[in-house]
This record gives C-alpha cells, structure tokens and sequence, in this order.
C-alpha cells in the first residue's frame, strides 16, 4: 500500500493555515483537477486526494486527530468510507455550485472510492457499527498490549451463508415490484396528480427474491453470536484513542459495520501523564536541598538517579530526557519531569533542636548583618 502524503501538503497549507486557507485552496486545486474539466489519467486520483484533504481539515476533530497522531494513527481510527460518510456534504455542494458543478458529491465521492448513498437505487444492507471501551494502565500503554474481547453481535448465518435463502433454492422475480426493483404510486389531488416512485420494500430494490426463506435465519442472513476477539494496543497509545476494526460491527448483506475500540489509561498511583510527559512529585530532606545531594528517582519501570545542586528551593522541576512515554508509532520518547518538594520533619530529637537553633542564630547574624532585617 502506498504511503499517503500529508495532507497539508496535498492542498499546499501550512499546517496553522485556517479554515478559510484550506477551501480557497482546495477550490482552486479542484478546479483544476475535477474530472469535468481535467481529462489527464491522474486528474482523477488527484481530485480524489485533495478531497480527502479537504473533508479531514476542515473538520475541526479530525484536524485535531490528524495533526496529534499523523497518518498512521488517524488511519487506525477512519477508513475513506468514514472520513466522507460524515463529512459536511453541505459544505462540499455549495463549493461544487459555486465553480459550476452540479453533482451529488455523495455520489460523486461513492463513485470514485466504492461506496454508495443508501437508498439510491436500491436500499443498501449495511451492518450497524459497534463500539466498546477498554482500559489499561499507564505501562500497558507505554510497551503496548493486547486485549481479549468479548461481545455479542450479528453474524452471516452459518446455513445460508448470510444469503437469506435455503440452500438449494434459486431466485425468482419479486412478485411485488415485477423485477423493477422499485414501486411506483400516484395519487390525484382534484385537477393534479402526484407520482413518487420508492424502493421495494420486499426485494430492498433489488428485483429478485429467494424462492424459499433460509430455515435457520428465516430468512434474515443473520445469527446473533458471542464474537472473541483479541486485539493489539500499540505503544504510546493516549487516553480515549479509537481503533478501528472493519468487519467486526454487525453484519450486512453488503457490508459488515466496524467495531470501534475506545482506550481509557486507568489513573496512575505516582505518575501524571500530559502528552508524552510524565510527571513525578519526589521528597527530599531539608539538608539534601541545602547541601545537594543525588537521589533516586522512580521511573516508569524503574529507578534512576537525580542530582540536587545545592540551594534548591522546595517545588523545584527537574527534567530527565527520554524518560517518559513513547510516541505513537515513533521511537522517540518524551520526558520525565521530576518535582521535588522539600520535606519538613515534624519531629525532632534534642540534639537536632540544638542544631536546628545554631543554624537559626548563625543565620540571623548574617541576615542582619546584610541589612535584610
């Protein structure tokens, strides 16, 4: 499969370019390339790019998808299918008229990538998208996992092979539409008569009917069954991620619906995760912030060690490279932010008192004595 380019790129944006950049930029590229007015072989597959483009950009939650997890992630969540099934279609036909094309874009877009507008010739049977929810830890989501799923969902029946009919049994002309595919009425409003033409609702706009009903589905194509199914959480994955799973939704005669898998990271005990950032609050002494001192430090599956320079003031942040989350589908890691928060004993022995007094009256001297009481 070829690598996708970046969409940016594609419609020639800058990737803080606003809405308002993004469709002067996609009208004038699909001026130029719309199969209407650009018959070079690759016109096509160009428009169909800088649409694609265009449907995921000016989408504010794809945007924000796209430009936080790169092809490879918004891959995982969207196929074609999805980014033009909910794409503003509005947006797209008030564009199209107004450089004097006056197609569906539905349509349009069904024709060039494989899919149809339900209900058009003949009602599509597509199988109802699913979703669940997962939750992992924070190192479950750092090294990457796999999950067992458990859910119910509809099935091609197992007699009928999701045919509807009994094996054995042919098709003949639906005896309600005559093979059309399609039923016509008309009506007559005193001097004027009204004819709407719908899709038959017993051959679904099809023509055809099976002889006989499947026994064991009657007829539906369909069994509801208990689906298992184990999946790979990659590494770097972020709270509320979607994965997208064709083909394991409910079944359709035309097309099986997708499942959804939403990751939810459980709360960590000692971490906080922002990004790829990690986040650790550490106590240290009193004389470890005065004189310095090297302290270890929990990483997220270990320990490492952290030199306090002398004189650090409580709730001071230090940053340890590399030793936060992984990027998703990258290599690089993010980083470990270290607070340390100094500690104040809340008892003492005499000899610490004692101490603590001495450092107290040497401290004032020198306080007085540089005029700061």
């Amino acid at each position: 499969m070829a690598t996708k380019k970046d969409y940016y790129e594609v419609l020639g944006v800058p990737r803080n370019a606003t809405k308002d950049d993004i469709k002067r930029a996609y009208r004038r590229l699909a001026m130029q390339y719309h199969p209407d007015r650009n018959k070079s072989p690759d016109a096509e597959e160009k428009f169909k790019e800088i649409s694609e483009a265009y449907a995921v950009l000016s989408d504010d939650q794809k945007r924000a998808e796209y430009d936080m997890y790169g092809h490879a992630g918004f891959d995982r969540m969207y196929s074609t299918e999805d980014i033009f099934r909910s794409a503003n279609f509005r947006d797209f036909e008030d564009l199209f008229r107004s450089m004097g094309f006056g197609e569906d874009p539905f349509d349009l877009f069904g024709s060039m990538f494989g899919f149809g507008r339900e209900g058009r010739v003949r009602s599509y049977d597509i199988g109802a998208d699913l979703q669940m929810e997962v939750e992992i830890t924070l190192e479950e989501a750092a090294r990457g996992t796999k999950r067992t799923l458990s859910y119910m969902r509809n099935a091609p029946c197992s007699k009928c092979k999701g045919s509807g009919a009994e094996p054995g049994t042919g098709l003949r002309t639906c005896s309600k539409c005559g093979g059309r595919g399609q039923i016509r009425s008309t009506k007559r409003m005193g001097f004027m008569t009204f004819t709407s033409v719908s899709t038959c609702p017993q051959c679904k706009g099809t023509g055809q009917s099976y002889e006989k009903p499947c026994s064991e589905c009657r007829g539906t194509g369909r069994k509801r069954i208990t689906q298992d199914l184990s999946i790979d959480i990659p590494p770097g994955v972020r709270d509320g991620m979607r994965l997208r799973l064709p083909g394991y939704g409910e079944y359709g005669k035309d097309r099986t619906g997708t499942l959804y898998v939403y990751v939810r990271i459980a709360r960590h005990k000692i971490f906080e995760r922002k990004g790829d950032n990690l986040f650790v609050t550490v106590p240290i002494s009193f004389t470890q912030a005065a004189l310095g001192a090297e302290i270890e430090v929990p990483t997220l599956f270990g320990k490492t060690h952290l030199r306090i320079p002398e004189g650090t003031q409580s709730h001071s942040e230090f940053v340890i490279r590399n030793e936060g989350m992984p990027h998703f589908n990258s290599r690089e890691r993010g980083d470990l932010i270290v607070k340390v928060v100094v500690e104040v004993p809340k008892k003492l022995t005499k000899k610490q008192r004692e101490l603590l007094k001495q450092f107290e009256e040497e401290s004032g001297k020198k306080r007085w004595f540089f005029g700061i009481f």
